[in-house]
């Protein structure tokens, strides 16, 4: 009678036939699991982060790094518990399917002789997990246990007893089975996570074998003296299995692409920065989360600052976004000149109290309106210097720092240029989330016009300002605010949904706590 489930035994193979597998990424050193699969007293480089976390947030799924990182997560038990039953789909869809065995071996019955048999394929026809429980192992990974399975399983067999050959079909029902398995995660040299299997252990005690075809009342007779070899057999093949579909597992976050391109200017690595930092109640994770130009990359002038998520043991999954990531982005868009706009007259709404025409701004510039009467204008809008943000426990606080050239439409449609202007702004925004979308509000706290050059005499600085600060207060800002409250999509894996999503500001970063729903 099995109760507490398979133990792994010291040197790695437990007793009546039990396998156990490690399989590590090359140049690592490839702990044995002992003590009913506990975590190894050397932990690797490359622990395991959750096979859950895997199959829930892959793009989380980074390890924490001596240096801070741009965004940060952690994993829950709460996520591990909901994510059990998405983990044992995955390993009944790669167990129940036919599976290539070429077992081939001799026995020796009383007075029969040698027997020569070979069974080159098993097809696993049912399997019921209903008892199981998954945690985080401490510093290495996530331990996945099913307890008291049951296995049906077909088989061709061949056998051959002198000259005398034979053939059919063999019938095996397992029940009380275990299986234990360690799940590692390690980062290899591009920043991309690497599994690979900790350990692995499978016991079943309770084997019933019937041979169909051919002289199966034979065989049938023999099944008491070789069915301990048989159950050792079996146990060692279910680790195989799992060991190999791990190795795919490895193959295909090999393909993954940590640092994939936005647009044609940015692209944002979100390669892994090191070891998961994982304890009893959950997993933290860590991405670099810069944003970096296409074809160049700018050293860029901000640097992350560490960020400590709260202690939260309700939802499955915190999130921290830094302001280091908003600030490398607009680092990098303003650096590829790509911070800039030509504003026409038909841009702007007809009620606006400033016209692009010389003769609305002619009120600004007596000037204007004497050398260009009443002709179209231009503007374009560039940053000067890149925008800041900051991230604080009120709002989010962010800086424009703008310039704005003026040009009039001649006749003959050229354009002439007519004055340049610094304008500096101060805006505070408040995020929000609804589903899987966010949004949220800003606000404009302030805002400078400076005249830096003019072609058509001193202009009204201060009263160009104060109807600019009208105009953005009446339709600018409830404009933004219309389009910000409809959200955009969040990148979410496919089937994913955010259920009672919550976010915070705090110093230095945006936190997301949320639970998971997921739908195939």
């Amino acid at each position: 009678m099995m109760e507490t489930g398979p133990a792994m035994a010291p040197g790695g193979t437990a007793p009546g036939g039990t396998a156990t597998a490690c399989h590590a990424p090359r140049s690592r050193s490839c702990p044995r699991a002992e003590g009913g699969l506990s975590a190894p007293r050397r932990p690797p480089t490359g622990s395991a982060l959750a096979l859950l976390c895997l199959l829930l947030l892959p793009a989380a799924c980074s390890p924490a790094t001596s240096s801070s990182p741009g965004i940060k997560g952690r994993v829950t038990q709460r996520a591990l518990e909901y994510g059990r039953h998405f983990g044992l789909e995955l390993l009944r869809s790669q167990l129940q399917k036919e599976h290539e065995l070429n077992l081939q071996g001799s026995y020796r019955p009383p007075f029969l002789g040698e027997i020569q048999y070979s069974v080159p394929r098993i097809h696993i026809q049912e399997l019921q997990m209903n008892d199981s429980s998954v945690g985080f192992a401490e510093d290495v990974g996530v331990r996945l246990a099913v307890r008291g399975a049951r296995i049906q399983l077909s088989a061709n067999w061949s056998a051959q007893l002198g000259t005398f050959q034979d053939s059919g079909v063999v019938q095996l029902h397992v029940a009380d089975l275990a299986v234990a398995v360690l799940l590692g995660l390690s980062v290899d040299e591009g920043g991309r996570p690497a599994v690979w299997a900790a350990g692995c252990d499978a016991r079943g005690t309770d084997l019933h074998l019937e041979f169909h075809r051919g002289q199966s009342w034979l065989y049938n007779l023999l099944v008491p003296l070789f069915q301990r070899t048989l159950r050792q057999q079996l146990n060692k093949q279910l680790c195989v299995e799992l060991e190999k579909s791990i190795s795919r597992m490895e193959a295909s976050l090999k393909r993954m692409r940590v640092s994939p391109q936005l647009d044609p200017f940015a692209a944002i690595d979100l390669s892994l920065l090191g070891r998961p930092d994982i304890t009893a109640e959950h997993g933290d994770v860590s991405l670099k989360g810069e944003f970096f130009g296409v074809g160049r990359r700018w050293q860029s002038p901000f640097s992350p600052k560490p960020v400590g998520l709260p202690e939260a043991h309700e939802p499955m999954v915190l999130l921290a976004l830094t302001e280091f990531v908003a600030n490398s982005a607009a680092f990098v868009y303003f650096t590829a000149g790509a911070l800039r706009r030509n504003i026409s007259g038909e841009a702007l709404p007809r009620r606006f109290p400033i016209q692009l025409r010389t003769k609305s701004l002619g009120s600004f510039s007596p000037q204007l309106q004497e050398l260009f009467p009443d002709l179209p204008m231009e503007l374009q809008l560039s940053a000067r210097r890149q925008p800041l943000l900051s991230c604080h426990p009120d709002a989010l606080h962010g800086t424009l720092y703008g310039s704005a050239e003026a040009f009039v439409v001649l006749p003959n449609t050229t354009r002439a240029p007519v004055f340049l202007l610094d304008i500096d702004a101060n805006v505070t925004g408040k995020p929000t989330i609804s589903g899987n979308r966010l949004g949220g509000t800003v606000r404009l706290t302030s805002l400078s016009v400076a005249q830096v050059t003019s072609q058509v005499g001193p202009l009204q600085v201060k009263k160009l300002e104060n109807v600019l600060k009208f105009g953005l207060w009446l339709f600018g800002v409830p404009w933004a605010n219309k389009r910000l409250r409809s959200g955009v999509p969040l990148p979410t894996p496919r089937g994913l949904s955010l259920v009672h999503p919550r976010l915070s500001l705090h110093e230095g970063f945006m936190l997301l706590a949320t639970d998971l729903q997921y739908e195939p």
